[in-house]
């Protein structure tokens, strides 16, 4: 369909569109999985917080 490289990266007139649209996408696979791990270490490290102040909540009411 193309006969240059230099028309492929063109995509036809559409080459803005087409290469921010596989930026913004490659963008988003990247991140997602980060902000994940991040959410999932802060909920982690909550809970072992309240974990600690209920351990800590039960030794002074004895």
């Amino acid at each position: 369909m193309w006969n240059s490289p230099s028309e492929f990266f063109a995509m036809g007139g559409y080459a803005l569109y087409v290469w921010c649209s596989f930026g913004v996408c490659a963008l988003v696979l990247i991140l997602e999985p980060l902000m994940a791990r991040a959410r999932f270490r802060a909920i982690v490290r909550r809970l072992k917080q309240e974990q600690l102040a209920e351990q800590f909540d039960k030794e002074i009411s004895k």
